[in-house]
């Protein structure tokens, strides 16, 4: 159960690291994950259905998503149409491509051949339960991952792009072009969208045009839980946090399969269990951050209120 809740929200925290570039680091409202994650579950899927290794069916799943990030920039940018609407146009547009993808069916099966668990399963020996190996396989990929997203937002560009997000401004009075910026940040964070729905699709054991619905949800009540676990303003952190916050969300999620019979829960309210997630957990951040700027202020009072210190002497 809890290899399961591990390797779940890691698996789905690839992608709630895709948001938590589009929203928190771009100030980008993007729904173009909700196309995205089942374009890489498609175009990953298909590969792996034909036979593909999994190195390069997971990297043409990240390949697929940073397209589908490229679309909506090249929507937004070119004509002008603001993010909600060009995320909307592409995630439409991409149900078409992975129906073509899927050979015409809405489902993909990859029981016979899915390599990416049996590898995943039997990396270890075989003296190490399967599902074990997985989670400790997931998570050594998930820290790989955050690692090398730091050192990435370490990097010049990657500075750029945070820059981009907090003051667009100061990134035009350097000579950089935001545009530019923007769009390789869209598409780095819809490409971990897409190898998520790959990952998503092979430990699920298909590919399915509807993996998208509702993932944008999950990806922000992940952002938002992570945030309220590990305030930081470090980016390695807040990274982790949301690996975090998504491995918190599924078991929260969990929990509500499981046990929800006892408040009446039934699985037909898991979709607005999420929602609930995700207005209490602003709620939370959104009050944490009032009663932080409000001690400050206290302090701030109590500073100027003191009287001054000093060795006064004869002069």
């Amino acid at each position: 159960m809890i290899e399961g809740i591990l390797i779940e929200g890691l698996v789905y925290g690839i992608m709630a690291l895709g948001v938590f570039i589009a929203f928190r680091v771009l100030d980008f409202a993007d729904l173009t994950v909700e196309g995205s994650f089942p374009f890489g579950a498609a175009a990953g899927g298909a590969l792996l259905a034909g036979g593909a290794a999994a190195p390069a069916a997971l990297l043409a799943a990240f390949a697929a998503g940073a397209l589908a990030g490229c679309a909506t920039s090249a929507i937004h940018h070119g004509f002008k149409v603001p993010p909600l609407l060009a995320g909307i146009v592409t995630m439409t547009g991409l149900y078409s491509v992975d129906l073509r993808l899927l050979g015409g069916r809405a489902n993909l099966p990859l029981i016979t051949f899915n390599p990416v668990m049996r590898g995943s399963e039997a990396w270890l020996g075989p003296g190490v339960p399967p599902v074990l190996a997985s989670a400790a396989a997931f998570g050594l990929g998930a820290l790989a991952l955050v690692l090398a997203l730091d050192l990435f937002f370490h990097t010049e560009l990657g500075i750029a792009i945070g820059a981009l997000g907090d003051n667009e401004t100061s990134v035009v009075s350097v000579g950089a072009d935001p545009t530019a910026l923007r769009s390789i940040g869209i598409a780095l964070a819809n490409g971990l969208a897409g190898l998520s729905g790959a990952l998503a699709a092979s430990y699920q054991g298909f590919a399915d045009v509807n993996f998208g619905s509702g993932v944008i949800a999950a990806g922000l009540a992940s952002v938002m839980l992570g945030e309220l676990l590990l305030p930081s303003s470090r980016i390695g952190v807040q990274l982790l946090r949301v690996l975090a916050g998504s491995v918190l969300f599924r078991a929260i999620m969990y929990a509500g399969r499981s046990w929800g019979y006892l408040a009446g829960i039934t699985p037909n309210d898991l979709r607005l269990l999420n929602a609930l997630l995700v207005v209490a957990a602003l709620a939370a951040s959104r009050g944490r951050a009032r009663l932080s700027r409000d001690a400050a202020l206290r302090r701030a009072k109590r500073g100027r209120g003191s009287p001054a210190r000093g060795g006064g002497g004869a002069s």
